[in-house]
């Protein structure tokens, strides 16, 4: 039997398998536990150790303020997530995330609702525009931008291309000021002194405000050009890789591109499929489950191996050239994002690399039959599959 069908959600798990293990006499965390099937009964291919690469949002401290919240998961968080951090924000209908910018380059996926989303570039040409669930953006470092709820508020998650970041530590508008002398203000502006007496005493970071009318109603008389390649993206336009178990949809630098250092991939897996065995060639994969259930057993050489258990609201981490899969291991579609400190998106298919090396020689590592080289090896990559449907039909 398999681990799962060991696993009793109306009884306590034990770490048993067959005559192996015994049961768990001290105090326990029952909840915790029955999320993470594979960390109580280990399927007996892992081995050896492998860092943690799990982290739930559910785990992070929510700062709260008055147009909203965010929580974070960075490197202080997982610290094996050297290359990417990322911040879950909600804004309610005319929340507003600060004029602000960073030192990071920021890109965004829309988890519900919808926003207003503002910038302008280093030569001063101008971005607005309206962005809802499903969409992205992306703003390179240094370019200061802000984030507004429109009529239903919304919901998203941040990926910044440092490990380290914190929203804590950003560039504010108003913090700015506050820390600038007013005469300096004055000066700058050709203003009077007084111009400044009502000005916030420091950082807002994210506060209520009047939901927007129209981008036409609201923008500058004096608006300047656009900039030449647009900070969103509408991901769920573009037409998916289809899969026998899924789909997959790529947004980097060829097709969003705005986007110069992150790429992602948002992939769905119907019940049962598997994003395939496969590893990535050019960095380390950051991942945030959206919804459904997943195992990911990730491969690390030298005999490593460990499984771990995800859900929505998940963070996982899978180090530059691990090979693994994600299974589906519930009965609604899995959903998550896979993300890249790239500008380009890659992967290598354990299946497709087998059916491009000479049978003779694959069979002399592997011992494995003629019948398996011409019926389980394919040419063309299955990022997602799903034999049990196949059969099925």
């Amino acid at each position: 039997m398999t681990n799962r069908e060991d696993f009793n959600q109306h009884a306590k798990p034990q770490p048993i398998r067959g005559d192996k293990g015994a049961t768990m006499l001290g105090p326990r965390n029952l909840q915790r536990e029955l999320q993470n099937p594979d960390m109580i009964i280990p399927p007996e291919t892992d081995s050896g150790t492998v860092t943690n690469l799990k982290f739930s949002f559910a785990d992070t401290h929510v700062r709260i303020q008055e147009g909203g919240w965010s929580r974070e998961v960075t490197q202080r968080e997982l610290p094996v997530s050297d290359t990417l951090a990322a911040v879950n924000m909600r804004l309610k209908p005319g929340g507003i995330r600060e004029l602000h910018w960073h030192k990071e380059a920021e890109w965004a996926y829309m988890l519900e609702g919808r926003a207003r989303i503002t910038a302008i570039d280093g030569q001063g040409r101008s971005f607005i525009d309206d962005v809802e669930k499903g969409d992205l953006w992306y703003f390179p470092s240094g370019i200061p931008h802000s984030i507004v709820g429109l009529e239903e508020g919304c919901e998203f998650v941040l990926i910044f291309d440092d490990g380290q970041f914190s929203e804590n530590s950003t560039f504010s508008i108003a913090d700015w000021i506050a820390h600038t002398p007013k005469d300096v203000l004055a000066d700058n502006f050709g203003v009077s002194e007084s111009a400044f007496d009502n000005m916030p005493d420091g950082e807002l970071y994210m506060f209520q405000g009047k939901v927007p009318g129209s981008i036409d109603q609201e923008k500058p008389k004096n608006l300047n050009e656009p900039v030449p390649n647009p900070f969103s993206f509408r991901l769920k336009d573009m037409d998916p890789i289809e899969s026998q178990g899924g789909k997959v949809r790529i947004a980097d630098s060829t097709n969003f591109k705005a986007s110069k250092t992150i790429a992602a991939a948002l992939v769905e897996v119907e019940p049962g499929g598997i994003r395939e065995l496969h590893w990535h060639p050019n960095q380390a994969e950051w991942q945030y489950y959206i919804s459904g259930k997943a195992r990911m057993s990730v491969f690390g050489a030298e005999g490593h191996a460990r499984t771990f258990d995800y859900q929505a609201g998940d963070v996982g981490y899978v180090p530059f050239a691990f090979g693994h899969y994600i299974q589906n291991t519930g009965d609604t579609p899995l959903v998550f994002l896979e993300m890249f400190k790239s500008d380009h998106f890659e992967d290598i298919s354990l299946n497709q690399w087998m059916s491009q090396t000479p049978p003779e020689f694959l069979k002399e590592h592997l011992h494995i039959s003629d019948e398996f080289i011409e019926k389980a090896l394919h040419a063309d990559k299955q990022p997602i599959v799903n034999f049990n449907k196949k059969e099925e039909q």
